[in-house]
This record gives structure tokens, sequence and C-alpha cells, in this order.
């Protein structure tokens, strides 16, 4: 465990990983330029499975400085304060009282989750978790969102709900965003509707006879990926 888990301590380490090879791999997969980011939201070249390793030593981070960590300019601190977060959620001696203090966090600074990746780490096992057994309106406000991030939310953290083979609200959240504009939320529908499926392969085939023809090709592509290929060839026809 870090002897100093604040969130001081966290970007001293992060920063002496810092790499720039990592870097430009970052800049050709999140796609910026390296040498003309921007001073309030960039990347310093620290491999994730570094940040991940990082999040384990400071899991003892209280909630104040996680919000500070989230506050950083860097992505890589960002991704360590979900990863600490989502840490948190699943120990197996967290209460619920913690674990809703943590989607409390998750929410109320949405501004600092503000890429596809950081809502991965976080969505499912906080949100996700929090809301299990519990009133979920909060995802369908997300899901009416201007924000991309949070739409992608509202849909990431029912991955929990589907372990537990609760699909109502994956598939009614789907119905709200089959048709969004942005295509990381299309890939995040697409996502949870093929596992979805996995657990239910009748209920996905029957919201695909509803929604398909109108569907963003990418969001098609992900939910009908383990269809077999006559039932993914349907189903793209019906988009062509």
């Amino acid at each position: 465990m870090a002897s100093e888990p604040t969130a001081a301590a966290f970007l001293k380490r992060l920063d002496e990983h810092r790499d720039d090879g990592e870097l430009r791999k970052y800049q050709r997969y999140f796609r910026f330029d390296a040498d003309d980011q921007d001073p309030d939201d960039y990347f310093v070249g620290v491999r994730m499975g570094t940040v991940f390793s990082l999040a384990k030593e400071f899991t003892a981070m209280d909630l104040d400085q996680i919000e500070v960590l989230m506050e950083s300019p860097v992505h890589e601190a960002r991704a360590g304060a979900m990863s600490i977060m989502e840490k948190k959620a699943r120990h197996r001696g967290a209460t619920p009282e913690q674990i809703g203090a943590l989607a409390e966090l998750y929410l109320r600074r949405h501004d600092r989750v503000d890429n596809w990746d950081l809502v991965d780490l976080a969505a499912h096992h906080v949100l996700g978790r929090h809301l299990n057994g519990r009133p979920r309106d909060v995802l369908y406000d997300l899901a009416r969102s201007d924000n991309p991030w949070e739409r992608r939310t509202a849909i990431v953290a029912t991955a929990h709900f589907i372990r537990h083979r609760d699909l109502d609200d994956t598939f009614a959240l789907s119905g709200i965003l089959v048709h969004d504009d942005h295509e990381l939320v299309q890939k995040a529908v697409g996502w949870m509707l093929r596992a979805a499926g996995d657990v239910d392969r009748v209920r996905l085939l029957g919201f695909l006879d509803a929604h398909a023809a109108g569907a963003p090709r990418p969001l098609l592509r992900a939910a009908v990926e383990k269809l077999p290929p006559d039932r993914r060839a349907h189903y793209r026809g019906l988009r062509a």
C-alpha cells in the first residue's frame, strides 16, 4: 500500500513513469497531436497497466483526494482516479454506503469523466453496482443528456445488471439511445446489447427486428457480432 495515499503522491509516482513512446501510442489511439495538446486536458505517456498498478497501491485514498485527482488535467491521473474508485467499489468489504458515496462522487464530477475509457473504468462497477436493487431513474436522465459521456455512462452502467440476468434497463436504454449521433455511444449500446444477447438471445433478436433497419452501423456491428453468420447478414442487410 502507498505510504501516503494522496492525490499529490499519486501524481508524483505517475510522473516517474512518463515515456515519450507511450505518448506516441496514445496519440495514434486517441487521435490527438502529441506536440499540441490542450493544457487543460492532456496525456503524459504512462502505460495504463502502470496506472492500474498504481491505483491498486492507492486504494486507501479518501474521496476528497480522489476528487482532487479527478481535477487533474492529466488524462492518466483521471484514469487512475476511476481505477481507484472501481477497486474500492469491488472490494469484498465495501459497504453499500461506501459504494453509494463513490457513485455520488462519480455523478457529481462527471464533468471530469470526459472520455470513453474513463466511463468504462467506473460506470459498471461503481454506478451500476450502487444501483443494483435501487431505482434507476438517474440512468434515464443521463441517457437524455447532451453530454455523450453521460449517455455512455447510462448504458455501460447496465453491464452490472446484465451479470445478474437483469436486462430490462439495458433494452429500455438501448431503445432511447438507438439513434444516438455519437459513434462512441453507438458502440457502447451495441456492446451492451451483445452482452444482453448472451443472456437472452430471443430478446436481442426482438430488439433487432424492431430497430436494426434504422440503427447506426457501429451499433449494429457490435450488437450482432456473436450471432450466426446468416443472422448477422440478415440484420446488416436491413441496414443497407
